[in-house]
């Protein structure tokens, strides 16, 4: 899992070991027995259940086909790819270049719909998967690696005073119980 927040909103990437669908039914789960949802303040009014797969999250509802959450999508799975090759570190250092990437996907008719006259002068800034605009922008990069014996590696690289030249990063490391 990676993901990113900006002031006042979260944003991120999940991949999903497995999940169900169908709150009333049987349902499939992780292999702990786990299910997986997701919830917003916005959208569906209960928690909509997650089947197996990858799904982007940014400053809308769950899966909002902006260019920049395609596109983020897409570097984060050729970073899962390429995953099992690589140490831990290099791996999270991959991810957390995924999440300060700052390239604009335009055009993106869908981000200039919804954002109106307002997005029009940071749209090149908006349009990115990391947000660098004035006063508004990504402040947190979250990784959360979990391996099949439950140890979990959760790295957060955080904007120190608001202040785009000074960032902290902290590792935390432990083991899920049964």
């Amino acid at each position: 899992m990676a993901g990113h927040q900006h002031t006042w909103q979260a944003g991120s990437a999940h991949q999903l070991p497995a999940a169900a669908a169908g709150l009333a039914g049987p349902r499939a789960s992780t292999a702990k027995g786990d299910v997986i949802c997701y919830y917003g303040n916005r959208g569906e009014p209960d928690p909509i259940v997650l089947t197996p797969g990858t799904y982007g999250l940014s400053n809308a509802l769950l899966e909002t086909p902006w260019r920049k959450l395609c596109f983020g999508k897409q570097l984060f799975l050729e970073a899962v790819e390429r995953s099992q090759a690589l140490p831990k570190d290099v791996l999270i250092a991959n991810l957390l270049d995924v999440l300060n990437n700052e390239e604009a996907q335009l055009p993106d008719p869908a981000i200039e719909d919804q954002g109106g006259e307002y997005v029009q002068p940071v749209l090149s800034k908006y349009a990115a998967v990391c947000v660098r605009c004035p006063g508004y922008g990504t402040r947190t990069n979250t990784i959360i690696l979990v391996d099949a014996d439950g140890h979990v590696t959760f790295t957060e690289r955080s904007m120190m005073d608001k202040d785009l030249s000074r960032w902290e990063t902290r590792t935390y490391e432990f083991t899920l119980q049964n």
